[in-house]
C-alpha cells in the first residue's frame, strides 16, 4: 500500500525524524489558515504541493491549464491561490498517464533554505534477505539515474535484521555522505530514526529525496527530510490499524478495490485479453504465454488455491467492468483448488452476466473430469483448452479476422 508524502512524513516524525513544518490541506480555507500559520511563524516562504500517488508533481500540468503541482509562495494569498488551482482539480504527469489524477489534498509546508540534497532509502534487498539502508551525495535525483550513470555514489549498508541497525553503522554512512561535526550527529540520528521507521511500520520502502541540509534562523543548519516516500506491506496492516486507515481508496483503480473486497488479487494492465488464474506464478505464466502467442493480457487475476463460486463470479464481474476486454482465458490447475467448483462458478457467472465474449477455459488437476462435464453439460459456448499453449493460442486466435 501507497502513502502520500504528508503521511509519510507523519509516520516519520513520529519516530523521531526532522521533516518541515505543515499542514494538509482539502480546502483553500484550509490552505489559508495553514499558509497564515507559517508565515506569522517567521518562514519566508511556503511552498504548495498536490498529494497523488505519482512523481514528477512539479513538472506537471493540471488540465485546466495550471502548469506545476509544486509551488513557492511568498504570501498567504499566492499560497491560497495556488490552492485554489490544484484542489479538485486533474493533474496529470509523466507517471499518472494522459488521464491524470485528481487533487483532492494539498501539502502547504514551510519551504526550507536548502545548502545540500541527499538521498536515502531503506528497503529489503531480497538477494539476501535482510534490509538494505542506501545512501547517496546525489539527492533530488531518480535513484535509477544515479545507478546508471555514477554507480559508485551509491552507499549501501546491510543490516543484520538480528541485532538492528548498529551505531556503527550510522557513522559509517554519515562518514561517506562527507558530513561533519553537528550535522554528522545529527546524521547518525536520523538514519537510525529512519531505520526505525521503517522496521516497526512493517515498510517495504521508505525513501527520502531530497534529504537535505538546511539553513535556519541565524544560519544554523539542521537535517531535514523535506521529501518523502513510503510503500507499505499489504500483508502486515492488520497489526497497524492506525496505517491501515490512511489507504487513499480514490488514488488506486476501481477494479482493484473491488477485487480487494472478495480477496481477490487484480492488476489492470493495457491488454484486451483477460485473464482468471489462480496462483501468482500460474498467472504471470499465462501472461507470458499470451504475449508469446501474439496477444496483450489485460489484466493479472489471481483467485487464490481455494476460491469459492461466489469469488469466481465477482472475478467475472470485475473482468467484464473493463471496457477493453475483449475474450477472456479461465487457466487452472487444482491442487487444493477442485476444479469443479471453478466451472460451476464459471457456467453462474457467465449465465448472471449475460457474457457474449470468447471464453476460453483450461483446467487441469484435482476433480478435472467433473470440472469438464459440468462445462460441457452447460449448454453454453465455451471453448476448452488441452493445454495452457493450446488455450493461450486459441484465446488469441478468437481475436484475430477470419
Amino acid at each position: 500500500m501507497n502513502i502520500h508524502e504528508y503521511q509519510a512524513k507523519q509516520l516519520l516524525a513520529r519516530h523521531g525524524v526532522a521533516v518541515p513544518a505543515g499542514d494538509p490541506c482539502k480546502t483553500v480555507e484550509e490552505a489559508r489558515v495553514a499558509a497564515t500559520k507559517l508565515f506569522a511563524a517567521g518562514h519566508p516562504l511556503a511552498v504548495v504541493k498536490s498529494q497523488i500517488h505519482a512523481g514528477g508533481r512539479g513538472k506537471g500540468t493540471f488540465k485546466h491549464g495550471f502548469q506545476g503541482g509544486v509551488k513557492l509562495a511568498k504570501s498567504v494569498e499566492e499560497a491560497v491561490n495556488f490552492a485554489d488551482n490544484m484542489l479538485g482539480k486533474v493533474l496529470v504527469t509523466k507517471q499518472t498517464g494522459p488521464e491524470g489524477r485528481l487533487v483532492q489534498t494539498i501539502l502547504v509546508a514551510a519551504a526550507e533554505s536548502i545548502r545540500m540534497e541527499f538521498y536515502l532509502a531503506v528497503l529489503l534487498d531480497r538477494n539476501v534477505s535482510r534490509p538494505l539502508i542506501m545512501a547517496s551525495t546525489e539527492g533530488g535525483v531518480e535513484i535509477e539515474e544515479v545507478a546508471e550513470k555514477s554507480p559508485e555514489k551509491i552507499i549501501r549498508e546491510h543490516v543484520d535484521p538480528a541485532v538492528g541497525l548498529m551505531p556503527y553503522q550510522t557513522r559509517k554512512i554519515a562518514s561517506a555522505l562527507g558530513l561533519k561535526g553537528d550535522l554528522f550527529n545529527q546524521a547518525c540520528k536520523l538514519i537510525a530514526a529512519v531505520y526505525k521507521t521503517w522496521w516497526e511500520s512493517d515498510a517495504s520502502m521508505v525513501e527520502i529525496n531530497p534529504l537535505c541540509i538546511v539553513e535556519g534562523p541565524g544560519g544554523k543548519e539542521s537535517i531535514v527530510a523535506v521529501d518523502a516516500k513510503i510503500g507499505l506491506d499489504e500483508n502486515a496492516l492488520y497489526r497497524h490499524p492506525d496505517i491501515a486507515a490512511m489507504r487513499d481508496l480514490a488514488e488506486e483503480s476501481p477494479l482493484e478495490v473491488e477485487a480487494s473486497k472478495h480477496a481477490l488479487n487484480y492488476i489492470k494492465l493495457d491488454g484486451n485479453i483477460a485473464c482468471l488464474v489462480n496462483g501468482a506464478g500460474l498467472a504471470m505464466s499465462t501472461m507470458d504465454i499470451i504475449k508469446h502467442f501474439g496477444g496483450d493480457p489485460a489484466n493479472f487475476l489471481d483467485v487464490g488455491g481455494g476460491a469459492s463460486k461466489d469469488q469466481v463470479s465477482a472475478a467475472f464481474k470485475i473482468i467484464l467492468s473493463d471496457a477493453s476486454v475483449k475474450a477472456i482465458l479461465v487457466n487452472i490447475f487444482g491442487g487444493i483448488m477442485d476444479c469443479n467448483v471453478i466451472a460451476t462458478g464459471i457456467v453462474e457467472a457467465v449465465r448472471e452476466t449475460g457474457l457474449k465474449l470468447p471464453l476460453v477455459v483450461r483446467l487441469e488437476g484435482n476433480n478435472v473430469a467433473a470440472g469438464k462435464k459440468t462445462l460441457a453439460e452447460s449448454g453454453l459456448t465455451i471453448i476448452g483448452g488441452d493445454s495452457m499453449a493450446d488455450a493461450a493460442q486459441k484465446v488469441v486466435k478468437t481475436l484475430r479476422p477470419a
